[in-house]
């Protein structure tokens, strides 16, 4: 079960429209407490909070912070928004949103009969980091596009939380975004991903999108129990919206631990067992020795027959990324310690632009 204290805040971080970063004293420990402006109103300094602290508790480097869940001395959250999909449904914490295919939305007339993304590809990843070399290939490859970013709720659910998606905005590698499912905070609030698709297409005028999760990946060291099995019906979604579904590829040369050496089994397994229709796989070109380990892994496990392979150089993408300044990590590990990771990635974003 949840484990929850009550603390003071004792210093204001950072406020924007989405986020609030503070430190609270609770029980006589200062510990990094967060706070989503919509769901609390204002923080000040010296107000009592009740927290979330399970995240703590139990060590995880995801979650490990203590989240404020009501300020006992602020005027509490802001009244109902405009829209009426509740998203967190029977929660305490469930909130309206104005999803775009809502009777209310301005986009509903224009969302109302879709049923297809009219040949936009799509980029899925299975890891939230990997967003930015996918967003990055594009733009180097293809610098006019317009790129959307549809998160999932298979992860972190505000999109506030990516630190990432903010950065990969401010540098221009982004231009729209969709919250689909529970997930919510984006340019656009969609029910599910075939409705964000659409939503992205439509309503947000991208002409290529990058779908997945956001940060915090979940993974138990079974053959089944990953949240990245996601990937596979991300991919099945935007084929069967007439779409061009792009897999992004997690893989390692430096991960200690078996099942993600190489191509990663998270990829291996997905799209071997979840994906019912055929797919693009982007396998990045690599120095001979690594090269030779994904083509194994990728025979081995059946999938140059149930997809087609598209080899792309994603070099170029990740020099957009130094270029640009954007501080990616994976399991702790940047973007010189793991580079074939976002290699991958822009590898995949390379391969989606031959459809623009």
């Amino acid at each position: 079960m949840a484990a929850w204290a009550e603390g003071r805040i004792s210093e204001v971080l950072e406020v924007t429209r989405d986020l609030m970063r503070a430190h609270a004293t609770v029980e006589g420990e200062e510990i990094s407490a967060v706070g989503f402006p919509s769901m609390l109103g204002p923080l000040s300094v010296g107000d009592r909070v009740v927290l979330n602290v399970t995240g703590l508790e139990l060590g995880l480097g995801t979650g490990g912070d203590g989240f404020i869940l009501w300020n006992l001395d602020g005027d509490g959250a802001p009244g109902p928004g405009e829209g009426h999909i509740i998203k967190l449904r029977y929660t305490p914490w469930q909130t309206e949103v104005a999803a775009a295919e809502a009777p209310e939305s301005p986009h509903h007339e224009a969302l109302s009969q879709l049923e297809t993304v009219s040949g936009m590809p799509v980029i899925v990843c299975g890891l939230h980091s990997q967003v930015a070399g996918a967003v990055a290939g594009v733009r180097e490859a293809a610098p006019d596009s317009r790129i959307g970013y549809l998160m999932t709720d298979g992860a972190a659910l505000p999109l506030a939380w990516s630190r990432l998606v903010a950065s990969l905005r401010s540098a221009g590698l982004i231009d729209v975004s969709c919250t689909s499912g529970h997930a919510f905070g984006g340019d656009l609030e969609s029910i599910n991903v075939y409705s964000g698709l659409a939503a992205l297409r439509a309503a947000g005028a991208a002409d290529v999108v990058v779908a997945a999760m956001g940060p915090g990946v979940v993974g138990s060291a079974t053959r089944l129990g990953f949240s990245g099995m996601e990937v596979g019906e991300l991919l099945d979604a935007a084929g069967a919206l007439g779409g061009h579904a792009v897999a992004c590829l997690r893989m390692s040369f430096s991960d200690p631990r078996p099942r993600h050496q190489g191509v990663s089994h998270h990829s291996l397994t997905a799209l071997r067992l979840a994906t019912a229709r055929r797919a693009t796989i982007a396998v990045p070109l690599l120095p001979e020795e690594p090269e030779r380990l994904v083509q194994t892994s990728l025979a081995e496990a059946g999938l140059g027959e149930r997809h087609e392979l598209a080899f792309a150089d994603g070099r170029p993408g990740l020099e957009l990324l130094r270029r640009k300044q954007i501080e990616v990590t994976s399991m702790g590990r940047t973007l010189d310690e793991t580079p074939e990771l976002w290699v991958a990635a822009a590898a995949a974003g390379r391969v989606a632009t031959r459809w623009l």
